[in-house]
């Protein structure tokens, strides 16, 4: 990144922290399409119905009171309990690959705060989402409620067996990052399904990856990029 690209990002990063603090008359709307134009779609994001999401859904609404100043900017934020909400740019990502169509069966593991859920709702049939820290599934299941994404099922637990009532799946999303993958969700992947996981070491790079499943049940990976996730918890 050049000296001038850093700056420019670095002033509308600026400004746009100080348009979302409290007391001034933020139009969220506003710095969503700021968010999506300066963040994700500048940075080679092309599905019409992914940036469309992002435009939609509220993200200031998925982070603590106290996060809020920060919600439209292209970073992670801690949401309690050790865990944070992705950035919007990896978030917009995650989706883009998963490749969501309407008629879609989706599973994503480690539900946080309820955002990439509330993403995906927009895209898919039906979103089940699975949250280890007890008190975040049921925060996230009340933002949800809250923002009508009637389309999504949250349970707490343990997300590494995956969701055997519900599967085969369509897209699974991985938000946490397993230092391999597990194969329950391969398993529940439907033939034609993708995945998207963060494979790697605890507190360090991981590797994004997608997986696809083929007619014949063969599944096939690539690498997408380096990224830091928090580590997928296991009870």
């Amino acid at each position: 990144m050049s000296l001038r690209h850093f700056t420019v990002l670095l002033v509308t990063q600026l400004a746009m922290s100080a348009a979302c603090m409290p007391g001034l008359a933020a139009d969220a709307a506003t710095l969503r399409e700021r968010m999506v134009q300066d963040q994700i779609e500048a940075r080679g994001v092309r599905d019409q119905r992914v940036l469309a999401a992002m435009r939609s859904v509220p993200r200031h609404r998925f982070v603590p009171q106290d996060q809020q100043a920060d919600a439209y900017l292209d970073k992670p934020l801690p949401i309690g309990y050790g865990q944070t909400i992705s950035q919007p740019y990896i978030v917009a990502v995650m989706t883009e690959l998963a490749r969501p169509a309407a008629g879609d069966r989706a599973l994503e593991i480690g539900t946080g705060s309820g955002y990439q859920a509330a993403v995906l709702a927009q895209l898919v049939d039906r979103v089940y989402t699975i949250e280890i820290v007890e008190p975040l599934a049921r925060q996230a299941a009340r933002t949800l409620q809250s923002e009508k994404a009637s389309n999504v099922v949250v349970r707490a637990g343990d997300g590494y067996g995956g969701w055997v009532e519900h599967a085969p799946f369509d897209i699974i999303l991985v938000t946490a990052a397993p230092d391999h993958i597990p194969q329950p969700l391969l398993d529940q992947l439907k033939p034609g399904g993708r995945m998207v996981v963060p494979v790697g070491p605890t507190h360090a790079v991981q590797q994004l990856r997608l997986i696809g499943k083929d007619a014949a049940g063969h599944t096939h990976s690539r690498q997408v990029a380096d990224v830091r996730f928090v580590p997928l918890q296991r009870k």
